[in-house]
């Protein structure tokens, strides 16, 4: 069934059987709106700075959500960076030699020039390289998963990595700049909901989608002329993935155990999205994930349930034909989450039906 999906996602690892263990999950653990009511607590002082700078408060709202988002990413570069204690290694001799054109040659390309949390593409890609010398949007793939591959001292743990078609990515972006937040169940196999039961238990993850302009279109160095060109790229976009009682918990201070980024560079000179998950250190969080055994928890979430994670973005923002009913339950959580039944959710996650 998986490989019916617009996008295969490249695993860096082998997955491992894991034990597995979860809280137990129940109705009233998922709410039926998990977003944060600046209003309610904060009426009044709302209302008073939207006055102040000519705002309605559901624009004020609107701009808190998408600050408490970005400061959010933010620490968890912070902290993913001091746990690593040193930024990621090269590629090895051998990958080096085979991806020479995909190799950044100084670190002033990786380098940001504006405010975005999002780590650059040409800090992972010779972008003048590969346009330099004509790459195919295969060969471009090819590369990108080499360079995975090679993370994690040639394991390529605590990664995904993906090249998708830009129209797949375009369709997934009008979904998101509607409906930026869901929730996905993790399925926790040897969890149990009681003492007799043999309900399966689930986990629940808070995804939250975030959009940070349109990136340049690269070109080689010798074009004096071409950045003052506006971009026809689409949005870059990340999505956090946060267990939702850690949520809950902490809001604005939880970690997203998974960070997926979104790099749209190349969409209009090669016609590629490229995706990259990023894992969180187990060091930069406040406690494991329920699945996190492998890789001697290492990360807070595994490799299995980080795929898992990515490819119910698929599933979720690819409207085809077909996906009415999970269409469906994405604007009921946010139109009518009164409506919402995360059972019927369980009917859409579960591969083994």
């Amino acid at each position: 069934m998986l490989a019916k999906r617009a996008v295969t996602f490249a695993l860096c690892s082998r997955p491992s059987v894991r034990a597995l263990s979860s809280t137990i999950v129940r109705r009233d653990a998922v709410p039926a709106s998990t977003k944060v009511n600046y209003e309610e607590k904060y009426a009044e002082k709302l209302r008073r700075r939207a006055q102040e700078q000519g705002k309605s408060v559901e624009q004020l709202r609107a701009e808190l959500k998408e600050q408490e988002k970005q400061r959010r990413l933010q620490r968890l570069k912070e902290e993913s960076s001091k746990s690593s204690g040193t930024p990621e290694a090269p590629l090895p001799a051998k990958s080096r030699a085979e991806s020479s054109s995909a190799a950044p040659q100084s670190s002033t390309a990786a380098v940001r020039k504006d405010s975005s949390p999002v780590k650059p593409l040409s800090s992972m890609f010779n972008l003048d390289k590969i346009l330099e010398t004509p790459h195919t949007p295969d060969q471009i793939s090819v590369l990108w998963r080499a360079y995975h591959g090679s993370r994690s001292g040639g394991t390529g743990r605590g990664y995904l990595c993906a090249a998708l078609p830009v129209k797949t990515y375009e369709k997934m972006l009008d979904v998101a700049t509607k409906y930026p937040r869901f929730v996905i169940p993790v399925p926790r196999e040897n969890a149990q909901v009681g003492e007799d039961s043999k309900e399966p238990a689930y986990e629940f993850y808070l995804m939250e989608w975030g959009f940070h302009g349109h990136p340049p279109e690269p070109s080689t160095s010798g074009d004096l002329f071409s950045q003052n060109q506006p971009s026809s790229n689409p949005q870059t976009s990340t999505i956090l993935f946060t267990p939702l009682q850690e949520y809950k918990l902490r809001t604005s201070f939880a970690t997203p155990y998974l960070v997926v980024t979104h790099y749209t560079d190349l969409a209009k000179t090669h016609g590629l999205v490229l995706l990259r998950g990023e894992i969180t250190p187990s060091a930069a969080a406040s406690s494991p994930s329920v699945g996190a055994s492998e890789d001697g928890g290492r990360y807070m979430l595994s490799q299995q349930d980080a795929q898992l994670l990515a490819i119910h973005v698929q599933r979720f923002y690819l409207w085809n034909e077909g996906s009415e009913e999970r269409a469906a339950l994405l604007k009921a959580f946010h139109e009518t989450p009164a409506d919402f039944k995360w059972e019927e959710l369980l009917k859409h996650t579960d591969f083994s039906a």
